[in-house]
């Protein structure tokens, strides 16, 4: 990734960003088939308040956690190929403070650093592991180790190579160090809210044991 400008406001798709060096960035993103289309869930229109869009978030979050969908990331494998893609660069990118891979969402929280825009550091997190996560469910299905050069052609028209996250994501700066520690708390709290465990540190993919002094 080359080292680019930040955007400071922008909108991609249907959603608007906020992008700058150097801020605390919560950012949720999700799998494509994670919500029904029964939600209801219209796209954002530019004119919505600051309440409305929050209104928006919050409904769309209460929909993911009702685990619609394939919540392929329930699957150990692929959990820790989402896990290692924010590691990966932490230190060098950014400064990863907190995350939570929930069965069909995500939730992260990274301190952006100059020259490497949130929109593109969330662009190579989703392209890498969406061809990783192919790759391996590839494997699993044909038992090629490659499936970028199987040796039976044959084994490649069947090779998975499904969407596997939705365009869009949510991104939000954090305010204050009182915001830090809420946004950083939601993110743990998550399965726990959700029913997947009874104590945050009880689930393998988040940070919360990391934030236990």
């Amino acid at each position: 990734m080359s080292k680019d400008k930040a955007k400071g406001w922008h909108w991609r798709g249907y959603l608007p960003h906020y992008d700058m060096s150097g801020l605390y960035q919560g950012i949720t993103y999700r799998l494509a088939d994670s919500l029904p289309g029964s939600a209801g869930v219209p796209p954002a229109p530019k004119s919505q308040s600051d309440a409305e869009k929050a209104e928006r978030r919050k409904r769309i979050e209460r929909e993911l956690n009702n685990g619609y969908g394939s919540c392929m990331l329930r699957d150990k494998e692929i959990a820790k190929i989402v896990v290692d893609a924010w590691t990966f660069f932490d230190g060098k990118r950014y400064d990863l403070v907190a995350y939570v891979v929930m069965p069909n969402h995500v939730h992260v929280l990274i301190k952006t650093y100059e020259g490497f825009p949130l929109s593109k550091v969330i662009h190579s997190w989703k392209s890498f592991t969406a061809h990783e996560i192919n790759k391996c469910l590839n494997i699993r299905k044909i038992g090629v180790r490659d499936v970028r050069a199987p040796k039976d052609n044959s084994s490649m028209n069947h090779a998975r190579t499904s969407k596997v996250w939705q365009n869009e994501y949510f991104d939000r700066f954090i305010r204050d160090e009182r915001h830090l520690a809420q946004a950083i708390n939601y993110i743990h709290e998550n399965p726990v809210k959700t029913g997947l465990c009874r104590h945050a540190i009880e689930w393998p993919w988040s940070s919360a044991k990391k934030w236990i002094v």
